[in-house]
């Protein structure tokens, strides 16, 4: 080769290897965790001058990875190296450990605040002594430091002052838990984000290092739990085989705080115990149960306990044997109750055979029997009646068990919204439900205060989050949808935090505190599960997916055996009107809910529009608030999710300069694929729905391209989560 070609081939090949470096800049992996330089000399400088040295308190593992935490993102943010130095040192310092391992000089400034906080609190104070500055980290628990240190990271990762701190702050729900639907062959139902992340065959030898990240990125945002397996669940996995792998994780997540929880296959004294029935009154099964905890808790002596779905979707349960929900709960809740175990009993059931309305069955399975349950059982209640629609009223048993302690379970991952191509704002919808209020007449009774356990005094609370993630190198298949796993975390900490709060968090810690890039991000963030709702199921409209896998619209299904498993079933389309009729003249589902509540959804002139085909049958012509008819003003609303998408391209094609090109390449092609499905989901179902009002569109919404029998013909039987 010539010199001169030798030359021209090093700087191609040097250009190349630039250009892919730059593609790849950043693959989403280290999530909100990105500690980038702090931009400003004079902020880091700010910084800098007061954390000069750090002093770690205590010698657990706990403490440790706090440190490392602290050294990880100080050198990424203020780019200098931070060692940490025995207490006698007279620099500005940040001191961080629990309680007792405090100095005497600094002890007292914290007196006040300990009784403020529980175990998982913390406290961030700055103080002087003796002429020096320090800021102090400290808590009851190791635990407790650790969510503080990040607390702290979170205030420079967002560009806050911390010159003068005194935060004083705890988790107010006990038990915040991602609820993995991972299977043992690692497949992962409703899994949008790739495989499952527990390779059970590699383990317990094996420890991948996405298991330490992943318990990371958790503490970062106080989730303290883990449902490692589904719901649908496998009794295998209660096995010595599996156990011993189980083991290892726990072992992994326990310095984080986390706790780790298994699903319990009811039938399993039968499929791995031997036994002829699992019966929960019977005497055997009772010992097999007992025994089979005791085994688990002397492997795991924190173990958090077992999430149970039972006589639900055709899973065996306490029913099978004549038995109800307290019977079966209740005898789980003596097995694991002398190693301070729980049991989270979910209330996601329909009956075997179709009733007159399944928004109803859960309440009418469970409300009876308030105040029977175990006081180491949480109902774990889904946000709405029917099963994570874009958009449900709250589910009437938050308002009707004041004497059982609920847990809410949201679902982060997406099942009916558009796997993870679709980039949806889900605090909103979490925010939603929490706020809204269980029972007018006694106001201020949210279902926030329900599952924190104020409203009733209820000491064991919870939510529970159905986890997005998986194998995928961004975790969530969608960088964007990382801010639903991190808005659960921080709303699971606080149930009364704010979605714009957390979206500006989010995309500070994520992206850029550029206010150019900060501002448009969040305003789309915040109106982006609005969009879905109303280019989906506007107006109350609910469960019209398509069949099996959810992905795309099928308003049309009506092919299964079981009504309530057909869209049809829930729209109820003629050509008089359209809606499911919930009132007193329906399937009198309203009177579930507390008595002001009721009349307001009963009465179609004060039910809010979003529930409004929810819960009445509403004629084609009837007049909405705006002035217009019911089909316009849904033909209308079809359009608006799709112009609103349209607009969240466009700003997202304008903040190329504020992200990294791999990111920013992504997120572009995932909105255009979101807006092409905005008008497929429009497109088809005012095609199909109009065969009922026959009436014409209503001037501003875009006539579809093509025909109603095009859309029905599509199929997908390998689309992501089908079953």
């Amino acid at each position: 080769m010539k010199k001169l070609d030798f030359i021209k081939y090093c700087f191609v090949s040097l250009f190349l290897l630039l250009s892919v470096l730059n593609t790849y800049a950043n693959d989403g992996y280290k999530l909100w965790l990105q500690y980038r330089l702090i931009e400003g000399e004079g902020l880091r400088e700010s910084y800098r001058s007061n954390i000069q040295e750090l002093v770690p308190l205590g010698d657990s593992k706990t403490i440790e990875i706090a440190l490392n935490e602290l050294q990880v993102g100080l050198k990424g943010m203020l780019g200098q190296e931070y060692l940490s130095v025995e207490r006698e040192s007279i620099k500005n310092s940040l001191v961080f450990g629990r309680k007792e391992n405090l100095p005497q000089t600094i002890i007292g400034f914290f007196d006040k605040g300990y009784h403020q906080i529980n175990q998982e609190g913390f406290i961030i104070r700055s103080i002087t002594v003796k002429g020096k500055k320090q800021l102090v980290i400290t808590g009851k628990t190791d635990v407790g430091v650790l969510y503080g240190v990040h607390h702290f990271l979170r205030l420079l990762q967002t560009n806050q002052a911390i010159g003068k701190l005194n935060i004083v702050d705890s988790p107010k729900l006990k038990v915040r838990v991602l609820n993995h639907w991972d299977n043992l062959d690692r497949t992962v139902e409703r899994g949008y984000s790739g495989g499952s992340i527990w390779d059970w065959h590699r383990l317990p030898d094996f420890i991948d290092q996405r298991y330490i990240d992943y318990a990371r990125a958790n503490a970062s945002i106080g989730i303290n739990g883990t449902v490692l397996t589904n719901v649908n669940a496998n009794a295998l996995i209660l096995t010595p085989q599996y156990i011993e792998k189980v083991k290892v994780l726990a072992d992994v997540f326990r310095p984080y705080g986390i706790k780790v929880y298994l699903t319990a296959r009811f039938s399993a004294p039968i499929e791995i115990g031997g036994l002829k029935t699992a019966d929960p009154l019977d005497a055997e099964v009772i010992s097999w149960w007992k025994g089979k905890a005791a085994r688990i808790y002397a492997e795991i002596p924190d173990f958090g306990g077992f999430l149970v779905k039972a006589n639900s979707e055709g899973q065996p349960g306490p029913q099978n044997y004549g038995r109800n929900h307290v019977d079966g709960a209740n005898m789980l809740a003596d097995a694991v109750a002398p190693f301070g175990g729980i049991i989270m009993w979910r209330a996601f059931v329909y009956a075997e055979n179709s009733s007159d309305d399944r928004a109803k069955e859960a309440y009418s399975e469970f409300v009876p029997y308030d105040g029977q349950f175990k006081d180491n059982v949480l109902v774990q209640v889904k946000n709405g009646p029917i099963d994570f629609q874009p958009r449900e009223p709250f589910h009437p048993m938050f308002g009707a068990m004041p004497k059982t302690p609920l847990m809410i379970e949201f679902q982060i991952t997406q099942e009916y919204l558009g796997c993870s191509t679709h980039s949806v704002f889900l605090s909103t919808l979490f925010e939603e439900v929490l706020a809204s209020d269980t029972d007018r007449k006694c106001k201020g009774s949210t279902v926030a205060k329900v599952i924190d356990g104020s409203l009733s005094n209820k000491k064991l609370t919870g939510m529970a989050g159905v986890s997005n993630i998986g194998t995928d190198r961004n975790w969530t298949g969608n960088v964007f949808l990382q801010a639903n796993w991190y808005s659960f975390g921080r709303l699971a900490w606080n149930p009364y935090m704010k979605s714009a709060d957390i979206a500006d968090e989010w995309i500070r810690a994520t992206f850029s505190n550029d206010k150019a890039f900060v501002q448009p991000v969040k305003a789309f963030m915040l109106q982006s599960r609005e969009a879905t709702v109303n280019y989906m199921t506007p107006l109350g409209l609910h469960h019209i997916m398509a069949a099996g896998h959810h992905y795309g619209p099928g308003p049309w299904v009506d092919i299964f055996e079981r009504a309530e498993w057909n869209s049809v079933y829930f729209h109820k389309a003629d050509t008089l009107g359209v809606g499911f009729d919930r009132s007193t003249t329906g399937s009198n589902a309203v009177g579930q809910y507390a008595p002001e509540v009721a009349r307001m959804f009963n009465d179609i002139n004060t039910c809010p529009e979003e529930y409004l085909l929810w819960f009445h049958h509403v004629p084609w012509n009837y007049r909405l608030k705006n002035g217009q008819s019911l089909w316009n003003g849904m033909a209308l609303k079809y359009q608006e999710g799709v112009d609103t998408v349209a607009a969240m391209v466009k700003t997202w094609s304008s903040l190329e300069g504020y992200v990294d090109s791999q990111r920013f390449n992504e997120m572009n092609m995932l909105l255009d694929i979101q807006y092409k499905e905005a008008k497929w989901w429009r497109d088809s179902c005012l095609l199909y729905f109009q065969r009922f009002s026959k009436m014409e569109l209503p001037e501003g919404v875009e006539k579809p391209t093509r025909t109603l029998e095009y859309f029905q013909s599509l199929e997908f039987p390998f689309a992501p989560g089908h079953h």
